[in-house]
C-alpha cells in the first residue's frame, strides 16, 4: 500500500481501474465544516500570527498552521463517512490569493503542511480499512483574480494580474503540494478558463523542469447560473475543449448550483467528455441568509439520479455539504454502475465562448482575414491610429459575415506587436459577438504568438511555425504551443526554403508531421498544414502551376498524415491582380471549388465577399479555371487572363463598369418568379421588396409566394451548398434575402387574416372576442448547437397565416429554455428544427428531457437533416408524448390541426404511432418493440423506501382532522404572489435577460408598460384589500393514512387503522423507462399498511374568488373591461398565493414536518421545499374524479362554499386544490400513458365501469377506445 501511495504511475493506473468499476467519492465542503467551529480572529491567528497586521479571520488555508487539529478532524470525518479522496485545505493557496492577507510569503509552507496533514489522515484510515485505499487531492482554486475579465468598468483591456504572474503563483503552489505528498492535482471551481489554463501550464512546466513523476490531473469547472456558461462566458463544451490538452484523469463540474440545477450541464459534459466525469454540487442553492438547506438524503438522491443515468464516475459535495451528505452519498451510490466514457471520434476541436468541431459536415471553415494588418489596409490604419473600438467592429463584421474562426495578425514594423496583440485580444475576448468563435493567433514572430496565447481562454490556432529554423527550434515552439493547448498551422518551409512544387510540399509536411507525432506525441487532429498558396499568373511560366501543385498535394498529405488538416491564405493566390477585386474574388472562388474537392478543410478568406462558383459569368469562370488548373488547348490561358485584367483595369480607370455588371443586370427582365429565385440564390437584396410586390399582384395569396418561388430558391441554395459550389457566407446572405421578402409579405398576410376573421364574424355572428382567439399555440425552436432557422421561420409564417399563435425562440435554444417557455406559455405543440447532423442527437436529448420532466406536449421534428425513420426509431421511443416528423411547411398546418383538434387528435396520434411502429419493425427487423409494462410488472418496479428505518414519530401531525380558514386576510397572501403569470395574462413578455418579474421592468420594449400595469395592479389590489372586495376561504385536512397496493386508505383514528373513511386511488406509470428507474404511483410516497409504519396524508382546497362576480359586474356595467380583466387576474394570483401559504403553514405548523424551514418566496415558487401538493387532473394523478373524494372527506363545499361543476371544475374559478405528501422522497412526476389492464384494475378499485374511467383518462390511454 505504501508503495502505491508513492508511485504516481501506479496511483494513476489504480484510480483509472477503480473508476471503471465503481463511482469514487470525494469529500464535502471544508468551509462549511470550519464554520461549525465558530472560530474567532484570535483562533485564526494563534500564537504565531498574534501580531500580524491585518485581519486573518476567513483565511481558512491558514488553519493548517494555526489549528491543524481541526483540519485533521474534518478530513477524518469525511474519510470515515465513506470518501475515497479528500482535498487539501489549499483552495486559496496561491500568492495571488494570500496577498489579500499579506501572507504570500507562506504559500510554500501552507501547501506542504496542508498536503502532509491530509496524507497523515488518509494513510491512517487506509491502514484501518485496508480494503479501501484513500487518496489526497491537492486543491488548486481559481485565485481571487481573473485573466479574462477587466476589474475596471472604464477599461475593458485592463487586467489586475498577468498570465505569467498567475502561472508563477500556481507553480509555487504545485511545488508545495507535490512535496507534501498529494496523489492528485485538482484544478477546481473554474469560473475563468484562462486561469485554469495558467494552472495547467504551470503544472506541465513544473513536471518538465523538475523531472518529477507526473501526477494525475483532475479539472472541475463552475457553471455560474442557469445560462449554462462559466462566469467568463464559455459553454460546457467550449470549456471542455479548452482543457482537454492536459490529458486529465477526470473533468467535471462543481459549486454555484445544486444537484438538480446542475443536471442538464453535467449531462452535456458526460456526452462530450472522452475521459472520466465528476460532479460535486452544492447542497442546493443558497437561502436568504447565505446558507444551504438541502438535506443529506435529498442531496444523495439527486446525485444518484445523475449516476443511474450514466453521467458520473466521481461524486462529492461542495458548498453546504457535510460528512452526513457524503455518507448518504456513499450509501446511495454503493451499487450504481459508473459511467462508461464514450469513444469520441478524433476531430479538430476548437473553442471561443462556444465550441467548434471541424467535421466533414461543415464542408469548409472560413477563417476571417480582415483583422490581419498585413492583409487589410483599413484594419492596419485603425490599429496604428490606436482606434481599437473601430478595429473591434471589423472583427465583429467578419463574424456576422460568416467567419467561423478569426485570424489576428499584428506584424507591422511601426508597431509594438506584443502590446498591440495583447490589447486587441484582451478587448476582443470581452465582446461576446467576437469571442464566441475561436481565434487564430497569426504572426511570423513567435514571441508575439505567445503573447496572444496568454490572452485567450478558448482553444485557438497558432499560425504558424515551420522547419525554417531547423528541427530543434521547430520542436521547441511546437511544445510551447502544446502546453498552451492550441492547434498549430505548419507552413511548408524547411531549412532550404519555401516549398513550391507538389513534391516538396508533401515532403516537408510529412517530415514535420513525423517529428510532431514521434517526438512530442502532438495530437494529429491539432496539426494543420499550409502547403503555401503561391501567386499564379504573374507572367513567369514557373508560377503557372502553383495552384495545381497545392491542390494535388492536398490528398497526398492527408493520406500520409492521418488526422491532419489543410489550410491556406487565399489572398496571395491573386496578388498580381491587386485593385481588381471582382477578378481576385473570382480566382479565389474557382480555386476553392477545386481545392475543397481535393480535401482542403479551411482557408483565410474575406468572409462574405466570395462569389459563388456558378455566380461567376461563364466566360470569366472558364478563363479563370484554365489559369487555376493551368490547362487549355492552346496553352495561352495566362496571356488571355492578363489581357482581360488589363481591359478591366482600363475600364476601372475610365470610371466605367465591368462586363460582369452588364451580365448580372440581364436577370431583371426575367419573369418575377425567376427573379425571386435568382435573388435568393445570389443573395441580392436590393430589389426583393419590389419583386415581392410584383409577385403579390400576380399570386392569389401572399402565402403562395412563400411556398412557391421563395421556397424554390431556397432549395437551390441547399443543393449548391451541399455540392460545395456555395459557402456559408452566401447561405447567410440568402437567408437575409428570404427574411426580408417574408417581412415584406407579413403585413399583407395579417390583413388577409383579419379580413377572414371579420368575414367569419359576419357569417356566423360570433362575437369579436371569440373570433380573435388563436386556433392553438405552437412553440418553434432551432435546437442548441444549430444556427439554421430558415425552414422553421417559414413554418412559423405558415402557421401564423392559419390563425395559430407562434412563439419562435430563435436559434441555439437550450432544452431548458424551450421547456421553460413551453410550460410558461402553456403551448399546445413544440416544434424542434435543425439542419446539421449533431442536431439529431440534440433532438433525442430534448425528447428524453421532456420525458424526464413529465412533459406530454406534442413534439414536431423538422429540418433538412431529419427524417421520418430517425424520428420513429430514435426520438419517438424516448418520449411518451405524441412525436411527429413534419416534412415541410405546407404539411405543418395539417399536423398541428390534427394534434390540437380533440375530434381527430387520438386517431391521428394513433395513426402516427402505428406508422412509426411499422418503421421500427422495418428498422429492427424481427425485434418487437415493447413500450409498456403490464401493471403487475410495473408494480414490481415501485419506489423502494426503507420504511423500517423511518422515524414516524417525528412526522406525527400537529393537526389531525380539518381546519377551516374563512375570510383569510388578503394582505397576508400578497407576499406569496407569483407575478410572472400575471404578466403572461396581459401578454407582456420581456426579452432575455429581462423575461421574468421583476426584470421585466428593465425590458426596453415592454418594460414601461409592464411597470405601469404593475402599478395599476397594486392600486386595485390595495383597493380590494381595503374594501374587502374579494374574500379568501380555504380548508386543510391531515389524516392518518397507509398505502394498500396503489390506493391510499384514510382513517378517522391514528390508533385504529382497520376501516378507512376514504380511499384515494392512484395510477402507476406503465411506460417502460429508459433506465432502471422506478415506475411511480403517488401511493409509493405513503407507508404501506403492512410495514407497520403510521403515516399520514394531507389535502387542501382554497379560493380567492368569492365576491369576484359582483366586482366584475360592477366594472362591466361601467364598460371598464380593463378593470374587469384585472380583477380576474388578481383573483387568480391570490388563489395561487393562498395555496402556497397553506402549504407552507402545513409544512411548518399544521403538520409540522419541517418546523425549521427557512425559505424565501422565490425558492418556494421553485419548489425547493420538502414534499409535494399534486392536484387531481394533473400529471401525477390525471383523474379529475379524485377531487370528489377530497370534497366528501373534508366537506369542502359545506365548510367553504367551494363547489365542483359537472365537469369537476372548481367554482369560483380562482381556486386551487390538491393532496399533500410529506415524504422526502416524494416528487412530481407524470403518470404518462396507461394500458388497458390498469384501466380495468382502476375501475374495479373505484367500483365504477371501465368506460367511465376511460372517459376521464382518455388523454392518457395508450389504446383506442
Amino acid at each position: 500500500m505504501t508503495d502505491l501511495f508513492h508511485d504516481a504511475e501506479r496511483v494513476d493506473r489504480y484510480l483509472r481501474e477503480q473508476l471503471s468499476h465503481r463511482i469514487l467519492l470525494l469529500d464535502g465542503a471544508m468551509g462549511t465544516m470550519v464554520q461549525r467551529y465558530k472560530l474567532k480572529e484570535e483562533d485564526y491567528r494563534g500564537e504565531r500570527f498574534k501580531e500580524h497586521v491585518g485581519d486573518l479571520r476567513g483565511n481558512n488555508d491558514l488553519l493548517v498552521l494555526t489549528q491543524p487539529a481541526i483540519i485533521e478532524e474534518i478530513h477524518r470525518q469525511y474519510l470515515l463517512a465513506g470518501a475515497d479522496i479528500v482535498e487539501t485545505n489549499t483552495f486559496n493557496g496561491t500568492s495571488v490569493s494570500q496577498a489579500d492577507y499579506n501572507l504570500q510569503h507562506l504559500v510554500h509552507e501552507l501547501n506542504v503542511t496542508a498536503a502532509r496533514l491530509a496524507r497523515k489522515v488518509a494513510d491512517e484510515i487506509s491502514l484501518q480499512q485496508p480494503h479501501k485505499r484513500r487518496f489526497v487531492a491537492g486543491a488548486i482554486g481559481p485565485t481571487s483574480k481573473t485573466l479574462s475579465i477587466s476589474p475596471s468598468v472604464e477599461d475593458a483591456g485592463f487586467r489586475s494580474v498577468t498570465f505569467d504572474e498567475v502561472v508563477q503563483a500556481y507553480k509555487e503552489q504545485v511545488a508545495g503540494l507535490v512535496e507534501g505528498g498529494v496523489h492528485i492535482l485538482l484544478v477546481e471551481t473554474i469560473f475563468d478558463t484562462l486561469n485554469a489554463k495558467a494552472a495547467l501550464f504551470a503544472i506541465d512546466e513544473y513536471f518538465e523542469e523538475t523531472k518529477q513523476p507526473r501526477l494525475p490531473i483532475w479539472i472541475s469547472g463552475t457553471i455560474t447560473d442557469l445560462s449554462g456558461r462559466t462566469l467568463s462566458g464559455q459553454t460546457v463544451e467550449a470549456f471542455l475543449t479548452s482543457v482537454l490538452h492536459s490529458n486529465p484523469l477526470a473533468v467535471g463540474l462543481n459549486c454555484a448550483l445544486g444537484a438538480e440545477q446542475m443536471r442538464p450541464f453535467l449531462q452535456r459534459l458526460a456526452l462530450a467528455c472522452p475521459t472520466f466525469v465528476s460532479t460535486y454540487p452544492n447542497a442546493g442553492l443558497p437561502n436568504a441568509m447565505g446558507g444551504y438547506d438541502e438535506t443529506a438524503k435529498s442531496f444523495a438522491e439527486s446525485v444518484k439520479e445523475f449516476a443511474t443515468a450514466g453521467m458520473v464516475n466521481l461524486a462529492g459535495g461542495c458548498c453546504g455539504t457535510t460528512p452526513a451528505h457524503i455518507q448518504a452519498l456513499a450509501e446511495a451510490l454503493a451499487d450504481v454502475t459508473p459511467r462508461v466514457p464514450p469513444t469520441i471520434p478524433p476531430a479538430l476541436r476548437l473553442s471561443g465562448l462556444e465550441a467548434l468541431v471541424v467535421t466533414p459536415e461543415l464542408n469548409f471553415v472560413n477563417i476571417g482575414e480582415r483583422c490581419n494588418i498585413a492583409g487589410s489596409i483599413q484594419f492596419k490604419k485603425l490599429i496604428l491610429a490606436n482606434n481599437y473600438d473601430e478595429a473591434l467592429s471589423v472583427a465583429r463584421r467578419q463574424v456576422e459575415s460568416g467567419a467561423q474562426i478569426l485570424d489576428i495578425n499584428m506584424d507591422e514594423g511601426l508597431l509594438d506587436g506584443v502590446a498591440a496583440m495583447t490589447k486587441f485580444l484582451r478587448l476582443a475576448v470581452t465582446d461576446p459577438d467576437i469571442a464566441r468563435v475561436p481565434l487564430m493567433i497569426d504572426s511570423s514572430k513567435f514571441h508575439i504568438i505567445e503573447a496572444g496565447l496568454k490572452c485567450v481562454q478558448g482553444k485557438c490556432i497558432v499560425n504558424s511555425i515551420s522547419l525554417k529554423g531547423g528541427e530543434a527550434e521547430f520542436l521547441k515552439q511546437a511544445s510551447i504551443v502544446q502546453r498552451y493547448g492550441a492547434a498549430v498551422v505548419i507552413m511548408a518551409f524547411d531549412e532550404e526554403g519555401q516549398a513550391a512544387d507538389m513534391d516538396s510540399k508533401v515532403r516537408i509536411c510529412c517530415r514535420a508531421y513525423d517529428l510532431l507525432r514521434e517526438k512530442l506525441d502532438f495530437a494529429a487532429q491539432d496539426i494543420i498544414f499550409d502547403p503555401n498558396i503561391l501567386t499564379i499568373a504573374t507572367g513567369l511560366e514557373e508560377h503557372n502551376n502553383y495552384a495545381v501543385d497545392f491542390i494535388q498535394a492536398i490528398p497526398l498529405i492527408k493520406q500520409r498524415c492521418p488526422g491532419a488538416r489543410i489550410s491556406g491564405g487565399l489572398s496571395n493566390l491573386s496578388f498580381g491582380f491587386r485593385g481588381l477585386t471582382e477578378l481576385r474574388e473570382s480566382i479565389h472562388s474557382v480555386f476553392l471549388y477545386h481545392a475543397i474537392k481535393a480535401g482542403m478543410d479551411m482557408g483565410i478568406v474575406n468572409a462574405g465577399a466570395l462569389p459563388m462558383y456558378d455566380d461567376i459569368p461563364t466566360e470569366l469562370r472558364q478563363l479563370v479555371e484554365q489559369v487555376v488548373l493551368n490547362k487549355s488547348e492552346d496553352g495561352k490561358h495566362v496571356e488571355r487572363l492578363l489581357a482581360y485584367a488589363e481591359k478591366e483595369k482600363e475600364r476601372k480607370e475610365r470610371g466605367g463598369g465591368s462586363a460582369a455588371v452588364t451580365v448580372t443586370s440581364e436577370w431583371r427582365g426575367w419573369p418575377v418568379e425567376k427573379r425571386l429565385e435568382h435573388a435568393l440564390v445570389k443573395g441580392i437584396v436590393e430589389y426583393i421588396e419590389e419583386d415581392a410586390e410584383a409577385a403579390r399582384q400576380q399570386f392569389a395569396r401572399p402565402l403562395h409566394i412563400i411556398e412557391g418561388p421563395l421556397m424554390a430558391g431556397m432549395s437551390v441554395v441547399g443543393d449548391l451548398f451541399g455540392s460545395g459550389k456555395m459557402f456559408l457566407p452566401q447561405v447567410i446572405k440568402s437567408a437575409r434575402v428570404m427574411k426580408k421578402a417574408v417581412a415584406y409579405l407579413i403585413p399583407f398576410m395579417e390583413k388577409e387574416k383579419e379580413e377572414m376573421r371579420q368575414k367569419l364574424q359576419e357569417q356566423t355572428g360570433v362575437v369579436d372576442e371569440e373570433a380573435s382567439r388563436f386556433a392553438g399555440t405552437v412553440l418553434l425552436a432551432t435546437v442548441k448547437g444549430d444556427v439554421h432557422d430558415i425552414g422553421k421561420n417559414i413554418v412559423g409564417v405558415v402557421l401564423g397565416c392559419n390563425n395559430y399563435r407562434v412563439i419562435d425562440l430563435g436559434v441555439m435554444c437550450s432544452c431548458d429554455k424551450i421547456l421553460e417557455v413551453a410550460a410558461k406559455e402553456k403551448v399546445d405543440v413544440i416544434g424542434l428544427s435543425g439542419l446539421i447532423t449533431p442536431s439529431l442527437d440534440e433532438m433525442v436529448f430534448n425528447a428524453k428531457e421532456m420525458q424526464r420532466r413529465g412533459v406530454t406536449t406534442p413534439l414536431l421534428i423538422g429540418g433538412a437533416t431529419t427524417s421520418k425513420m430517425h424520428t420513429a426509431v430514435k426520438i419517438a421511443p424516448v418520449y411518451n408524448g405524441p412525436t411527429v416528423h413534419v416534412l415541410d411547411a405546407s404539411r405543418s398546418v395539417v399536423v398541428v390541426a390534427s394534434l390540437i383538434d380533440s375530434a381527430q387528435k387520438d386517431e391521428f396520434i394513433e395513426d402516427v404511432r402505428d406508422q412509426y411502429a411499422e418503421l421500427r419493425e422495418e428498422h429492427y427487423a424481427s425485434l418487437q418493440d415493447r413500450k409498456h409494462k403490464t401493471l403487475a410488472e410495473a408494480r414490481k418496479k415501485k419506489l423502494a423506501v426503507a420504511w423500517n428505518e423511518r422515524l414516524p414519530a417525528t412526522l406525527v401531525p400537529s393537526l389531525m382532522g380539518t381546519k377551516v380558514l374563512l375570510q383569510y386576510p388578503l394582505a397576508e397572501l400578497v407576499p406569496f404572489i407569483d407575478w410572472n403569470p400575471f404578466f403572461q395574462v396581459w401578454q407582456l413578455r420581456g426579452k432575455y435577460p429581462n423575461r421574468g418579474y421583476p426584470k421585466i421592468f428593465d425590458d426596453a420594449t415592454v418594460g414601461p408598460e409592464a411597470k405601469k400595469l404593475f402599478e395599476e395592479a397594486q392600486e386595485m389590489l390595495q383597493e380590494i384589500i381595503a374594501t374587502k372586495g374579494l374574500e379568501a376561504r380555504g380548508i386543510v385536512g391531515i389524516y392518518p393514512a397507509n398505502a394498500v397496493g396503489d390506493d391510499i386508505e384514510v382513517y378517522a383514528n391514528d390508533e385504529q387503522r382497520d376501516t378507512p373513511i376514504a380511499v384515494f386511488h392512484t395510477l402507476r406509470q406503465q411506460a417502460e423507462p429508459e433506465t432502471d428507474e422506478p415506475m411511480l404511483a403517488l401511493s409509493d410516497f405513503v407507508a404501506p399498511k403492512e410495514s407497520g409504519v403510521r403515516d399520514y396524508v394531507g389535502a387542501f382546497a382554497v379560493a380567492a374568488g368569492f365576491g369576484l362576480h359582483a366586482l366584475v359586474a360592477k366594472y362591466e356595467a361601467d364598460h371598464d373591461d380593463f378593470k374587469a380583466i384585472m380583477a380576474k387576474a388578481l383573483a387568480d394570483r391570490l388563489a395561487e398565493a393562498f395555496a402556497e401559504l397553506i402549504h407552507q403553514r402545513t409544512r411548518r405548523e399544521f403538520w409540522g414536518y419541517a418546523p425549521n424551514e427557512e425559505m424565501d418566496v422565490d425558492d418556494m415558487l421553485k419548489v425547493k421545499y420538502q414534499g409535494i401538493r399534486p392536484a387531481p387532473g394533473y400529471p401525477s394523478q390525471p383523474d379529475h374524479t379524485e377531487k370528489t373524494i377530497m370534497w366528501d372527506l373534508m366537506k369542502v363545499a359545506e365548510e367553504t362554499g367551494i363547489t365542483l361543476t359537472e365537469s369537476l371544475a372548481m367554482d369560483p374559478a380562482a381556486a386551487v386544490s390538491g393532496l399533500i405528501f410529506a415524504n422526502p422522497e416524494s416528487h412530481y412526476f407524470a403518470v404518462g400513458t396507461l394500458c388497458k389492464d390498469q384501466m380495468e384494475d382502476y375501475a374495479r378499485r373505484k367500483k365504477v365501469p371501465v368506460e367511465q374511467v376511460e372517459k376521464w383518462l382518455s388523454a392518457n390511454l395508450n389504446y383506442e377506445v
